[in-house]
């Protein structure tokens, strides 16, 4: 399947919703600006209602923006319908035709389209055999599992040869070893076809795992955009960073956010140092550690003590939950060992890894 892979951008897009009820405007997206490279999968990430279903609808032309300018691949899409864009879209449920067989179901689209018979016969086929149901293509959907199903819709997709293929949650329906498996998947067609690829989630790891970059989401704004280890390990907010992953924060006085290097803080009068500094931070701000960063040491070592209240066995490492005086915290220990692991309701101290751990600004 040749395919050629175009960019996508959003240049100052906002889309506004009258409540009928309030008859007041609700803004679902706000001044979005966003550059989507060719062959890039860039995932909108974010809590039910930031508004990352409705960018992803606008860009397949399903709703219209209020203000701003839609571009894929350089050609000003913005009022066009769905059908003079190219761009395909695979949604949360499958919506596949019970009456008709994979094959059939995969060529629906090519037959609307008035494609040759013998070439809607090459591309059902290189379609099915990308998704690896090459063999099942008389099978009946209903005879399908959940997982070939939702690969059958993919394939529907892939089929009409779109230039930029819209994933609307499309795993939420599988449990969670088939969503596991189909964001291996999703990944490597991707990548095997070099095909411009925009998904929506509110699962981190699905974002995490299968994309380029992640575009976070929240109100309607833009948060942050960058590849999954920035995200994770350099976030520029409370938010981003409690969105993304497991993540403790500790109030902290900052003696200068101007220093190059690790950053000289004390928290409640211990020093304490931070091996990077988000945009924006003063002289108050807030600590942010990943549960990998910290260490459990004797009470008094660190830089806060605490007591082991669980902890939870997870095979290749132990997860210790630490009250403390800054709440519950997280510690996770890698690799454990007897040795290694605090007996719940030991006192215990908490120290940091400076290199992992950032200065993020005061929330609000």
């Amino acid at each position: 399947m040749d395919q050629i892979s175009v960019p996508v951008n959003l240049e100052q897009v906002s889309k506004i919703f009258r409540d009928p009820k309030t008859k007041s405007d609700v803004h679902a997206v706000r001044e979005a600006q966003l550059e989507i490279g060719g062959g890039e999968l860039v995932t909108l990430l974010g809590p039910s209602g930031c508004g990352k279903t409705t960018m992803l609808r606008m860009i397949g032309g399903f709703e219209l923006p209020t203000r701003g300018r839609i571009r894929i691949g350089g050609e000003d899409v913005t009022f066009l319908p769905p059908n003079a864009r190219a761009t395909a879209t695979v949604f949360q449920s499958y919506g596949l035709f019970p009456h008709l067989d994979v094959f059939d179901n995969v060529a629906y689209g090519l037959r609307v389209r008035k494609i040759a018979a013998p070439q809607i016969e090459t591309r059902v086929m290189e379609a099915l055999d990308l998704v690896g149901l090459k063999a099942l293509a008389r099978r009946a959907p209903g005879r399908l599992s959940g997982g070939q199903q939702q690969r059958v819709a993919l394939a529907r997709s892939l089929v009409v040869r779109p230039q930029v293929l819209l994933l609307d949650e499309p795993l939420s329906n599988l449990d969670a070893l088939l969503r596991e498996q189909m964001r291996v998947e999703i990944r490597r067609i991707q990548k095997t076809l070099g095909i411009t690829a925009v998904y929506v989630t509110h699962d981190r790891v699905e974002a995490m795992s299968l994309s380029d970059r992640v575009v976070v989401m929240k109100e309607g704004v833009i948060q942050q955009v960058g590849p999954p280890s920035t995200i994770y390990e350099r976030p520029d907010s409370q938010f981003v960073a409690g969105f993304v992953g497991k993540v403790a924060f500790f109030p902290v006085e900052v003696a200068n956010t101007t220093a190059a290097g690790p950053v000289a803080c004390t928290l409640d009068g211990k020093p304490v140092m931070a091996g990077s500094v988000a945009p924006g931070v003063g002289k108050k701000a807030m600590l942010m550690a990943r549960p990998e960063s910290l260490r459990l040491g004797n009470p008094g070592e660190g830089a806060c003590d605490g007591t082991v209240s669980t902890n939870v066995y997870l095979g290749s490492s132990v997860e210790s939950f630490v009250a403390t005086e800054y709440g519950e915290i997280l510690v996770q220990i890698d690799d454990p060992s007897m040795s290694r692991v605090r007996a719940e309701g030991s006192r215990i101290s908490i120290s940091f890894d400076e290199t992992r751990v950032r200065l993020l600004p005061v929330a609000g």
